[in-house]
């Protein structure tokens, strides 16, 4: 059954059709890596807030590179519970989840000045956007270990000033809890049009593996990589999902983004993955499934391999045999940041 689990279109490409998907990827490492230069700060005791330290603080780079019905599973939410928060002046930051795989943040003094949260996990440090006035879901993407989460507000040019931040000791209830909640980056709810989507291509599957071959198959063969969007998306951007299955055309991070809210959304534990695919800046999804666990490089089970789930290359190149060769080999893709 598994050498099912995805049906292969053969269209020849040369290889220059093919070096020319990757390099329009995204751009180089050297001109899209992200700038995280930060000092240790002393935590903010008085509610009105000083300001702890002047940083520089770069946008984050945007990847761009082109049965019986089956159970409903519950959309898992975030929510700020208010047991436990540090709370100043201008913001408060809700820890009372990290067993769930998140932290939330509210910046809630009026402000026009440009916000920024940091995640610093045990081993990768992750910077946000942050807007003024409204509840934002963070993930613990390091797993377990001690985390320092610092709120930022812009100064002048790329240089932000902490307003407040919170040591805190993360033991997850489990490996999956990051993975298989929306969060700034996979942001949904149970009322959104991808659930449903999501719902209705998976409705007579009963395994892990053909509902998220359903997913795929329809993801790859019915989005468009937008060109004009690469060449114009401002740094920040953040994917809309219903948007982009709306529209049906995206960039590698709407391809990553769509699939992982898709699969979330039926209980399948999906890490949205940035990073390098050889030299470009690219997004590509990691998934777990019963039978192998984590499948890191994966996309499908042909029967004797797995590939790598890269939706952006398998879409833009007809899924040559080429291309897929280049996705199966895990050498060409370097992880960056897990969301």
């Amino acid at each position: 059954m598994r050498g099912n689990f995805i049906r292969m279109t053969a269209l020849a490409l040369s290889l220059v059709t093919v070096l020319g998907l990757l390099s329009g990827c995204g751009s180089s490492a050297e001109t899209q890596a992200e700038v995280q230069t930060i000092a240790c700060v002393t935590q903010v005791q008085d509610p009105y807030v000083e300001e702890l330290e002047i940083v520089v603080l770069e946008d984050e780079a945007v990847a761009l590179s082109e049965a019986p019905a089956a159970p409903v599973y519950e959309i898992l939410v975030a929510e700020a519970s208010g047991t436990k928060v540090k709370k100043t002046g201008k913001a408060t930051i809700d820890y009372s989840n990290t067993g769930d795989g998140y932290v939330m943040v509210n910046y809630t003094a009026a402000t026009t000045k440009k916000l920024k949260v940091q995640v610093k996990g045990p081993t990768t440090t992750y910077t946000y956007n942050l807007n003024q006035g409204e509840w934002t879901v963070y993930p613990l993407s390091d797993g377990n270990g001690t985390y320092t989460v610092k709120v930022f507000e812009n100064t002048t040019g790329n240089k932000y000033s902490a307003v407040t931040s919170v040591d805190v000791s993360v033991t997850l209830t489990n490996e999956f809890a990051p993975f298989t909640r929306p969060n700034q980056y996979v942001n949904f709810t149970a009322e959104s049009k991808i659930v449903a989507k999501a719902a209705e291509l998976t409705a007579d599957k009963t395994t892990n593996l053909e509902k998220v071959a359903a997913i795929y198959d329809y993801v790859i063969q019915n989005t468009t990589y937008d060109k004009e969007k690469a060449a114009t998306v401002a740094a920040g951007y953040l994917p809309v999902l219903d948007t982009v299955l709306e529209t049906k055309k995206g960039i590698c991070f709407d391809y990553a983004a769509l699939m992982t809210g898709m699969l979330r959304s039926q209980g399948i534990p999906c890490k949205l993955v940035i990073g390098w695919a050889g030299t470009v800046y690219h997004a590509w999804i990691n998934v777990w499934n019963e039978e192998t666990g984590w499948v890191d490089a994966a996309v499908y089970f042909d029967g004797t391999t797995w590939q790598r789930m890269d939706p952006t290359y398998a879409s833009t190149s007809k899924q040559s045999p080429t291309v897929m060769a280049f996705i199966g080999d895990s050498k060409n893709y370097t992880t960056k940041y897990l969301y």
